[in-house]
């Protein structure tokens, strides 16, 4: 039986797929074919693996930690005891090493939420954590920094553990991970993904296992036997609200936690928290602090927003081709509610002579990647999407974002939230940006409904008329 991947302080290659690759798989299937489901409804994107790929593809991409703006709410069971935050890593009492491997890193201070989890979190004794922090804001290097601190690399078994909805998250973490510990001697990671196989009754001697829930289990189940729960100092269970959304991983999640000892320390951190998905991570996690986000919609007031009346197809065509024939445009989304719709603009720009590109859940994630990475590049200048990226995909420079459908749930309501992340894609960073969103006679109740929630206004927009478009931008 073939041994566990581990990483021991070596470089990986980066997966990458070319665009060439990227065209031809488009050609030969995207545009094609639409897979199947059984309850027929292959044309929305599937939730809980948007979400997870939009994370991974927000790891693969982000190339600098971004300010949040937002306010930070920290929450505890006894509001008398002490709450630290710190402005410095030096500050911290970090082993040296681990200095070193934050300063290879790039880190020079810490991120608005490190100033706060990062004291609490190497405090001793261990304090348990709930944190919402969007990817990009050093999340994953404060849980990083929290498992390297609490571990004894002379020791040769499992002592930090950390579960990811997926292998590829997993693979991200482990990088992380293996960076921010370069200069820790003896110090090994074992990759629990699937495919990895240990043998049965051998106690792996790797200080920090990363991995998925499913073989995370399988390891510590009597029947392979490959590490002990109980000698486990820390857990770290990342991206929780989309694990905890997944039954089956909620399920694996509690028996991991009831396999735990008292007095291992327990972080969950997550880009959203709905109430239930706290209130569940609360029964899991004792006597947590805990970190959340103040909404801010103060990038709301950057952003023009109309609306423009289309009954059909062809309408909506002749208002987006009608809108780009007059503005000068660098970059703009063009957000669709399925991957049908998405191909059909796609298929009719390129028949018109427009360059655009697809992104949807048809490409791979290192595929989808690799198109963001073009956009943000400049390479391409029209992206036709459907939600994949408007769960915190982040491309600046973008000054137009047309809602060629309304995002409605399966209810029959406006999603609030995917909104304010679509058209959030412009007005970044104080720069102005324009949202065009185009209703029909069954969704301008929706469209009502968009504007009392956000209390923003949304003027009409004739797309016919030419010095109504010119306007929008002045």
């Amino acid at each position: 039986m073939s041994e566990p991947k581990v990483e021991e302080n070596t470089t990986q290659e980066e997966k990458k797929d070319s665009v060439e690759n990227i065209s031809e798989k488009l050609e030969a299937s995207a545009i094609g074919t639409e897979s199947t489901n059984p309850q027929n409804t292959q044309d929305k994107e599937a939730e809980e693996s948007a979400s997870a790929d939009a994370s991974l593809l927000k790891k693969l991409l982000r190339s600098r930690l971004e300010e949040d703006n937002s306010a930070i709410e920290v929450e505890r069971q006894n509001p008398d005891s002490p709450l630290y935050s710190c402005k410095r890593f030096e500050d911290l009492n970090l082993k040296q090493e681990l200095l070193q491997g934050l300063y290879a890193m790039g880190f020079t201070k810490p991120s608005k939420i490190q100033e706060t989890a990062l004291p609490n979190l190497l405090s001793n004794p261990p304090q348990n954590l709930i944190a919402q922090s969007q990817s990009g804001t050093g999340k994953t290097a404060a849980f990083s920094l929290a498992m390297l601190s609490r571990i004894d690399t002379n020791l040769l078994y499992p002592q930090a553990l950390c579960l990811a909805p997926t292998m590829e998250l997993a693979a991200q973490i482990t990088d992380v991970v293996r960076q921010m510990g370069q200069y820790m001697k003896n110090l090994k990671i074992a990759s629990a993904i699937r495919g990895n196989m240990v043998p049965r009754n051998v106690e792996l001697k790797e200080q920090v296992i990363i991995g998925t829930p499913g073989t995370v289990f399988d390891w510590s189940s009597p029947r392979i036997n490959a590490f002990s729960l109980k000698k486990l100092r820390v857990f770290v269970l990342d991206e929780a609200d989309v694990m905890i959304d997944q039954q089956g991983h909620q399920d694996i999640c509690i028996r991991i936690v009831r396999g735990l000892p008292k007095d291992c320390q327990i972080m969950l951190f997550s880009a959203t928290y709905k109430n239930p998905v706290i209130e569940f991570a609360k029964k899991i996690v004792g006597n947590p602090i805990i970190i959340r986000l103040k909404r801010s919609q103060e990038s709301l007031s950057y952003i023009k927003q109309f609306y423009v009346r289309c009954e059909s197809f062809e309408t909506k065509y002749r208002a987006l081709t009608n809108i780009f024939g007059l503005l000068t445009v660098g970059q703009s989304i063009i957000f669709c509610q399925t991957r049908k719709t998405a191909r059909d603009v796609v298929v009719r720009l390129t028949e018109d002579g427009v360059p655009c590109e697809l992104l949807s859940g048809e490409l791979d994630v290192m595929q989808r990647a690799a198109v963001i990475k073009r956009f943000r590049e400049g390479k391409c200048k029209m992206l036709i999407t459907t939600n994949v990226t408007a769960r915190g995909i982040d491309v600046d420079d973008v000054n137009l974002v047309i809602n060629f459908d309304l995002p409605i749930g399966q209810d029959g309501h406006p999603e609030f939230e995917t909104y304010l992340h679509r058209i959030g894609r412009t007005g970044r960073f104080g720069k102005f940006g324009v949202a065009i969103n185009f209703v029909d006679t069954n969704t301008m109740g929706a469209l009502d409904q968009i504007l009392k929630h956000f209390g923003r206004p949304i003027d009409k927009l004739d797309a016919s008329d030419p010095e109504q478009i010119e306007k929008i931008t002045q």
